[in-house]
């Protein structure tokens, strides 16, 4: 059926997910390789998370974002892998309006809370090199756990109102999604009414949930990389830019590739490109980000031994 022919009618019950990749053979490798991802992800995150609460060590600010950053990670990845192993497992691409609605917000909400706590930690590392005589006044436990939470409530706030307005528009067939989950590109490639007070809204979202806080963390490390390299000794900056290379190196694969995906227009020839990049952000930097801070951290080390 053409569009056109759908206007009158009512939002379908169900979407068609496509998934990754439509080919059969493809199915079981893709499978193996999701839960893999999956259980190295939990995993990792998890024990993060343990190794910050439980040694007395890492019970400073810097790790206390990190644990809830490593929350964040666990929650994010949850609203989209079992959805796909799912799909993988039983051939079953199907998801209710709902459903969809609820994957929508619940990425949207932890999405969010991990820009702002990218910022926040960005923000704990300028003072801790820039402003070492202010940190401790300014970074004591009851701020951070008003920044933790404030990271946590922006993202369930803002991915409310986007959700909201996206309840309310009418969806036309074909109700097939060429994704592997419910993004906001292909779920408005679906709409039949009018999405102008959406985008705006999206529009007003994006600047607070992404933009503003991609600059402050970029504004941050231009401070903190300018400040290093006054350091008079190459020991000095070595130890400086080792507190902070690893949520540099974080920052920069999460916002290049989240950048790369809603920059690149989602052409016939390019879907497929916009699915593997999704697919990097969503699912393989969480994987990877654990250890990063593992290897390339000290402390974590010291606290795994």
């Amino acid at each position: 059926m053409e569009k056109e022919e759908w206007d009158n009618q009512t939002s379908p019950v169900d979407f068609l997910l496509l998934g990754l990749s439509n080919v059969p053979k493809l199915q079981v490798p893709l499978f193996l390789l999701s839960l893999m991802i999956y259980m190295v992800t939990m995993f990792g995150n998890l024990l993060i998370v343990v190794l910050v609460v439980s040694d007395w060590h890492l019970h400073t600010p810097m790790y206390f974002f990190l644990g809830n950053f490593s929350s964040v990670e666990i929650c994010y990845t949850s609203t989209l892998l079992p959805r796909l192993l799912a799909s993988f497992l039983t051939r079953d691409r199907t998801i209710s309006t709902q459903g969809c609605m609820a994957q929508f917000f619940f990425f949207g909400c932890f999405a969010g809370a991990e820009c702002y706590l990218l910022a926040t930690m960005s923000c704990d590392r300028y003072l801790a090199i820039c402003q070492p005589l202010l940190y401790a006044r300014l970074m004591n436990w009851k701020h951070c756990l008003q920044l933790a939470a404030g990271s946590w409530l922006a993202g369930l706030l803002m991915s409310t109102i986007v959700t909201g307005q996206f309840s309310k528009l009418q969806f036309c067939g074909p109700n097939t999604i060429d994704h592997f989950f419910c993004d906001f590109a292909p779920l408005l490639e679906l709409a039949c009414s009018d999405t102008t007070v959406l985008r705006l809204v999206t529009l007003i979202i994006c600047f607070l949930d992404v933009v503003f806080p991609f600059v402050f963390t970029l504004l941050s490390y231009i401070c903190i990389i300018a400040a290093i390299l006054r350091i008079p000794t190459t020991m000095g900056k070595q130890k400086a830019f080792s507190t902070c290379s690893s949520h540099l190196i974080v920052v920069t694969v999460f916002y290049g590739t989240l950048i790369a995906v809603y920059m690149i227009p989602r052409t016939a020839s390019l879907r497929q490109l916009n699915k593997v990049l999704s697919f990097f952000y969503t699912v393989l930097t969480p994987m990877v980000n654990p250890l990063l801070y593992s290897l390339r951290n000290r402390e974590v080390k010291g606290a795994l031994e």
